[in-house]
């Protein structure tokens, strides 16, 4: 395999919806706390401040492997209620998170979750190709997994943000 497929099978977007039962607000106040998410969310195994603007995480799923990533803000919009940050370390990219009222009312929350990366640790590159559709399974479950933690620490009683 050449260089140009192995680096096209190790690209990866991302794209998921959350729909939660709490106002916008309140849901992407806990959103922009990235250095709480270890708290509610399984997969997030440490987050570590780095600056005012940046944090090192340590991310396991379902797989046997830990990816190590920096993640550095580009923009934290309340009045629109968009964060995104540029990653780097183990994999290489942006992901963004964008929150608005549920298009069917009723004071809920829908989130749409993108991310595009690029695999940069050797062993998850050279696996690029034949583990893609575990990479995407684990990516799936752990989005699933941080909808569900998400949703019972907003529910009425769950710990203030």
């Amino acid at each position: 395999m050449d260089r140009s497929s192995r680096t096209r099978w190790s690209r990866y977007r991302f794209r998921s919806r959350w729909d939660l039962d709490a106002p916008p607000a309140h849901v992407y106040a806990v959103l922009e706390q990235a250095d709480d998410y270890g708290t509610w969310w399984p997969q997030v195994r440490g987050v570590e401040r780095i600056d005012a603007h940046s944090s090192a995480l340590r991310i396991r799923s379902a797989l046997p492997y830990e990816i190590r990533i920096t993640a550095a803000e580009l923009l934290r919009d309340p009045r629109h209620r968009i964060l995104e940050a540029a990653l780097h370390g183990d994999v290489d990219g942006w992901v963004r998170w964008t929150v608005r009222p549920h298009p069917r009312g009723g004071g809920g929350t829908r989130v749409l979750y993108e991310q595009e990366v690029e695999l940069r640790r050797p062993l998850l590159r050279r696996l690029s190709l034949p583990a893609r559709p575990l990479f995407r399974l684990n990516h799936a479950l752990m989005m699933r997994a941080g909808r569900r933690a998400l949703a019972a620490r907003l529910a009425p009683g769950a710990d203030a943000v």
